[in-house]
């Protein structure tokens, strides 16, 4: 799918092209949740690279279905953060090192990510317009790109590999690749994810696939936006057992089955993040702002905040 095609096909909260060569495509999505941008690449014909940059927390794609063919498919890679996959109903994450073989669905894509925070890889693949074997591109790839999504997905719509340390060591050099050789380069990653996927059997490695329910992912996300807007109470897990009306056990689970992180790492997160903005643009002492978030002894409070952001609140206050 070309970049011009893909253009086409989108029908986002807000996008905007910033740059465009012959072979790269710089798209930048945003909404009141953030911004995406996707620097996509023609690698071949039929197939694209694309380097996923998220800071936002979901995202809608709709593409018609005459511009999309039901065999296209995307192999991502997460190199930081979360992404929320749904398949059948149930849902899943991608994590650090983790990757997954999905089918393009021609209705459309919401995409949500639970941390706001997102940086990976995507290597999508039309088999309509792709080479039909790799071979004629270099001698002994004997891969066809439509046998990778019936090998894997079946007629399932996607298949995740955790952190495995082959796939990770392939798609890190992906990453930080000097201009000068990069189009030489994409093609030999391409070729060489393609055949170790062709040539390896996945599903001999007992691949562990988290799944959650929409109740269980609903929840998580309820609690999320009760905490959100509640920044600056003391809020247990006995009491948010309470307002929701489940075990402590269930709130927990699938707390951090979405968002990657226990309950309280997660407040503590959310307040020291909102106090370096109060740091950064108030005049307001730093017991003063420790208090606003419940902590009124400066020495826990500058722990906290070292632990989140690296540096004490006055070191992040003086680095203007």
């Amino acid at each position: 799918m070309n970049s011009t095609k893909v253009e086409e096909c989108l029908e986002i909260d807000v996008i905007q092209v910033l740059s465009r060569e012959d072979d790269c495509v710089v798209y930048q999505i945003s909404n009141e949740t953030g911004e995406v941008i996707m620097t996509s690449y023609q690698v071949f014909p039929g197939i694209q690279i694309i380097y996923n940059d998220v800071h936002i927390k979901k995202c809608s794609v709709r593409m018609e279905s005459e511009h999309i063919g039901g065999n296209i498919f995307e192999i991502n890679h997460c190199r930081e953060g979360r992404i929320e996959c749904e398949v059948g109903g149930e849902f899943f994450y991608l994590t650090p090192g983790d990757m997954s073989i999905n089918r393009k669905k021609n209705t459309g894509n919401d995409s949500y990510f639970p941390t706001s925070h997102y940086h990976g890889v995507s290597v999508l693949v039309d088999p309509d317009l792709a080479p039909h074997c790799l071979s004629c591109i270099l001698d002994d790839v004997n891969v066809q790109p439509a046998s990778i999504i019936q090998k894997f997905c079946g007629e399932s719509e996607s298949f995740i590999i955790r952190n495995n340390k082959h796939l990770e060591h392939i798609f890190h050099e992906l990453y930080g690749l000097p201009q000068k050789i990069r189009k030489g380069y994409f093609k030999i990653k391409v070729l060489e994810i393609l055949l170790f996927l062709g040539g390896t059997e996945f599903k001999q490695m007992g691949v562990r696939r988290e799944m959650y329910s929409q109740a269980q992912v609903t929840l998580a996300k309820q609690v999320c936006e009760f905490l959100s807007t509640h920044m600056e109470k003391h809020i247990t897990i006995e009491y948010l057992s309470d307002i929701f009306h489940v075990s402590k056990t269930q709130l927990k689970n699938c707390f951090k089955g979405v968002y990657g992180v226990s309950i309280y790492a997660y407040i503590r997160t959310q307040k020291m993040q909102t106090a370096a903005i109060l740091l950064k643009t108030t005049e307001r002492t730093i017991l003063d702002i420790a208090s606003q978030y419940g902590y009124h002894n400066a020495s826990k409070f500058a722990k906290a905040f070292r632990d989140v952001m690296g540096v004490s609140p006055k070191q992040y206050r003086n680095e203007g």
